[in-house]
Protein backbone atom coordinates (compact mmCIF):
# COMPACT_ATOMS: atom_id res chain seq x y z
CA UNK A 1 0.00 0.00 0.00
CA UNK A 2 1.01 3.41 -1.03
CA UNK A 3 2.68 5.77 1.72
CA UNK A 4 -0.41 8.39 0.62
CA UNK A 5 -3.17 5.94 0.77
CA UNK A 6 -2.10 4.80 4.44
CA UNK A 7 -2.12 8.50 5.34
CA UNK A 8 -5.47 8.68 4.06
CA UNK A 9 -6.96 5.46 5.98
CA UNK A 10 -4.92 6.77 9.11
CA UNK A 11 -6.75 10.24 8.92
CA UNK A 12 -10.25 8.41 8.17
CA UNK A 13 -9.66 6.39 11.20
CA UNK A 14 -9.31 9.56 12.99
CA UNK A 15 -12.25 10.98 11.53
CA UNK A 16 -14.31 8.31 12.64
CA UNK A 17 -12.54 7.77 16.23
CA UNK A 18 -13.47 11.84 16.36
CA UNK A 19 -16.86 11.12 15.57
CA UNK A 20 -17.56 8.06 17.38
CA UNK A 21 -16.29 10.62 20.75
CA UNK A 22 -18.24 13.11 19.59
CA UNK A 23 -21.25 10.87 19.34
CA UNK A 24 -20.52 9.47 23.38
CA UNK A 25 -20.27 12.99 24.46
CA UNK A 26 -23.14 13.71 23.20
CA UNK A 27 -24.94 10.43 24.45
CA UNK A 28 -23.59 11.17 27.66
CA UNK A 29 -24.66 14.63 27.78
CA UNK A 30 -28.18 13.58 26.62
CA UNK A 31 -28.59 10.69 29.69
CA UNK A 32 -27.12 13.35 31.94
CA UNK A 33 -30.05 15.89 30.82
CA UNK A 34 -32.33 12.94 31.09
CA UNK A 35 -31.28 11.66 34.93
CA UNK A 36 -31.47 15.36 36.07
CA UNK A 37 -35.33 15.81 34.80
CA UNK A 38 -36.41 12.37 36.25
CA UNK A 39 -34.75 13.55 39.13
CA UNK A 40 -36.36 16.71 39.51
CA UNK A 41 -39.69 14.72 38.83
CA UNK A 42 -39.09 12.58 41.84
CA UNK A 43 -38.00 15.39 43.92
CA UNK A 44 -41.10 17.20 43.01
CA UNK A 45 -43.27 13.96 43.91
CA UNK A 46 -41.61 13.58 46.98
CA UNK A 47 -42.57 17.60 47.71
CA UNK A 48 -46.06 17.09 46.68
CA UNK A 49 -46.62 13.67 49.08
CA UNK A 50 -44.81 14.92 51.94
CA UNK A 51 -47.59 18.19 51.51
CA UNK A 52 -50.26 15.85 50.97
CA UNK A 53 -49.35 13.73 54.27
CA UNK A 54 -49.25 16.81 55.95
CA UNK A 55 -52.12 18.05 54.92
CA UNK A 56 -53.45 14.74 55.66
CA UNK A 57 -52.34 14.84 59.66
CA UNK A 58 -53.12 18.80 60.01
CA UNK A 59 -56.76 17.46 59.40
CA UNK A 60 -56.65 14.06 61.63
CA UNK A 61 -55.39 16.58 64.68
CA UNK A 62 -57.87 19.28 63.81
CA UNK A 63 -60.65 16.49 63.83
CA UNK A 64 -58.79 14.96 67.00
CA UNK A 65 -58.79 18.53 68.72
CA UNK A 66 -62.38 19.49 67.86
CA UNK A 67 -63.82 16.03 69.59
CA UNK A 68 -61.90 17.01 72.54
CA UNK A 69 -63.20 19.95 72.49
CA UNK A 70 -66.63 18.98 72.29
CA UNK A 71 -66.15 15.95 75.02
CA UNK A 72 -65.12 18.72 77.57
CA UNK A 73 -68.19 21.35 76.61
CA UNK A 74 -70.01 18.24 76.39
CA UNK A 75 -68.72 17.33 79.97
CA UNK A 76 -68.79 21.81 81.22
CA UNK A 77 -72.16 21.44 80.51
CA UNK A 78 -73.26 18.75 82.30
CA UNK A 79 -71.41 20.11 85.74
CA UNK A 80 -72.74 23.86 84.67
CA UNK A 81 -76.24 21.99 84.83
CA UNK A 82 -75.59 19.92 87.85
CA UNK A 83 -74.41 23.51 89.42
CA UNK A 84 -77.37 24.94 88.52
CA UNK A 85 -79.60 22.50 90.09
CA UNK A 86 -77.59 22.46 93.53
CA UNK A 87 -78.18 26.10 93.93
CA UNK A 88 -81.49 26.39 93.04
CA UNK A 89 -81.70 23.70 96.04
CA UNK A 90 -79.72 25.96 98.28
CA UNK A 91 -81.62 28.71 97.15
CA UNK A 92 -84.73 27.53 98.34
CA UNK A 93 -82.96 26.00 101.83
CA UNK A 94 -81.59 29.68 101.90
CA UNK A 95 -84.91 31.53 101.54
CA UNK A 96 -86.19 29.07 104.11
CA UNK A 97 -83.46 30.19 106.86
CA UNK A 98 -83.90 33.32 106.08
CA UNK A 99 -87.76 33.42 106.68
CA UNK A 100 -87.21 31.45 110.19
CA UNK A 101 -84.41 33.79 111.24
CA UNK A 102 -86.73 37.42 110.17
CA UNK A 103 -89.90 34.83 112.26
CA UNK A 104 -87.30 34.72 115.33
CA UNK A 105 -86.44 38.39 115.22
CA UNK A 106 -89.90 39.52 114.88
CA UNK A 107 -91.28 37.34 117.94
CA UNK A 108 -87.93 38.11 120.03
Amino acid sequence: MARPEVLDRIQDAEREADEILDEAKREREERIAEAREEAEEIREEAREEADELEEQRFEEARAEIEAEREEILAAGEGERERLEAEARERSDETVEYVVERFVEKVHA
